[in-house]
């Protein structure tokens, strides 16, 4: 079957992975409302193209953090990629240097830091990648893992901060999720921290349970600044106040997310706000001091349009890098890059912009917006929708 979007690789996945690894991938918080709204709420922003534009150049690159990548699509962070294919993270980030994008590595990988980062045919090859990093008891650890990730060549941090506890992922629970035997946590070898134990609720839930620090706050964002010359960004941020705080306390940059655990997309709190839906509080609130990214429910080039013209510097994508990945390996990857990177110039042109500064909130009309502006076709939208 020749794969037309995005979407199609998970159908593929589903067929090709053992169950309780493409739940794992799969799966969101107890009944996965949220997980469904982060792509639901895309579908009720609609297009307001401008029309007799000269669109035959189209240019997507941008600049985030200093670094000039080639389009404002990104990957996320991903957890135990190798459980999907035997190359795992490795097969993501030659596909993501390919596509001369940004790749956040996972801390919980099946592959180390340093592994990763002697991926790719030369140094000539792109090769901007940032750390994804929970905080543990352990601050010792901690340490250890930043610093390693800044000598292998890492640009920034990216602090997961809304997940204190794992949420309740039922279908986890229902197949005692454990690491497979053949594989393990690569940047854990050595500290006592590289083995799943299985018990009561699953593995991950009574290993990630034992070390994760609870008592994280503002102040780790501070703490982490002296011990590294990173940026540091803070992923899971939903609200303007959370997002002032963090600017407050140095961050570099905002991801709104839902709260997220190792692998990207909602799988912690039930019944929140959609990122997309967030998104435009967090960035009015960071008054452009600060870049400001989205992270879930991405799956289409139209999802990027929306979310840039809402004022996200870019988007990282997740679910749909670790499915091409089971069904293709590398190729499957970039793929995924290669069709959201097509589908996203074709709603620039179409819409009338011919550079990322050219999209602007003129260009859509949300559910938020003053209801007499809204078109009639939004309001019939939303009748057929209820």
């Amino acid at each position: 079957m020749e794969i037309t979007n995005v979407t199609e690789y998970e159908a593929i996945a589903k067929e090709k992975l053992p169950k309780m690894v493409y739940d794992y991938f799969a799966s969101g918080a107890e009944d996965e409302w949220t997980l469904q709204e982060n792509r639901n709420s895309f579908a009720r922003i609609l297009f307001r193209p401008r029309i007799l534009i000269d669109v035959s150049k189209i240019d997507m690159t941008t600049t985030i953090l200093g670094f000039k990548i080639s389009m404002p699509i990104m990957v996320a962070p991903t957890a135990m990629q190798k459980m999907a294919h035997p190359e795992g993270e490795y097969a993501t980030a030659r596909a993501a240097s390919a596509a001369g994008t940004i790749m956040i590595l996972s801390s919980w990988t099946t592959s180390s830091v340093e592994e990763v980062a002697s991926t790719g045919p030369g140094i000539q090859f792109f090769q901007i990648r940032f750390f994804q990093l929970q905080v543990y008891k352990n601050r010792k650890v901690v340490e250890q893992l930043v610093r390693r990730a800044e000598r292998a060549g890492f640009k920034a941090i990216v602090l997961t901060g809304d997940a204190p506890r794992l949420g309740r992922r039922e279908s986890d629970i229902k197949n005692r999720f454990t690491l497979p035997p053949n594989l393990a946590l690569k940047n854990f070898e050595g500290l006592d921290h590289g083995k799943i134990d299985e018990a009561n609720d699953s593995g991950l839930a009574s290993y990630a349970g034992g070390q994760i620090d609870r008592t994280l706050s503002w102040k780790d964002v501070q703490w982490l600044q002296t011990i590294t010359n990173m940026p540091i960004l803070v992923k899971g941020v939903l609200t303007g106040e959370d997002a002032r705080i963090a600017i407050q306390a140095g961050a570099a940059g905002i991801i709104v997310s839902n709260p997220v655990r190792l692998v990207t997309g909602q799988r912690q709190l039930n019944y929140i706000i959609a990122t997309i839906s967030a998104l435009e509080e967090v960035v009015k609130a960071t008054q452009g001091r600060v870049p400001v990214f989205l992270d879930g429910g991405v799956r289409r080039g139209t999802d990027v349009f929306k979310a840039l013209a809402l004022g996200a510097s870019g988007i990282f994508i997740g679910r749909p890098v670790v499915f091409s990945l089971a069904a293709e390996g590398e190729a499957g990857v970039r793929k995924v890059l290669q069709m959201l990177r097509d589908e996203f110039e074709l709603t620039m042109a179409l819409s009338g912009c011919r550079s990322l500064s050219e999209i602007t909130r003129n260009h859509i009309v949300t559910e938020w917006d003053t209801p007499r502006h809204l078109p009639k076709l939004y309001r019939d939208h939303q009748t057929r929708e209820q």
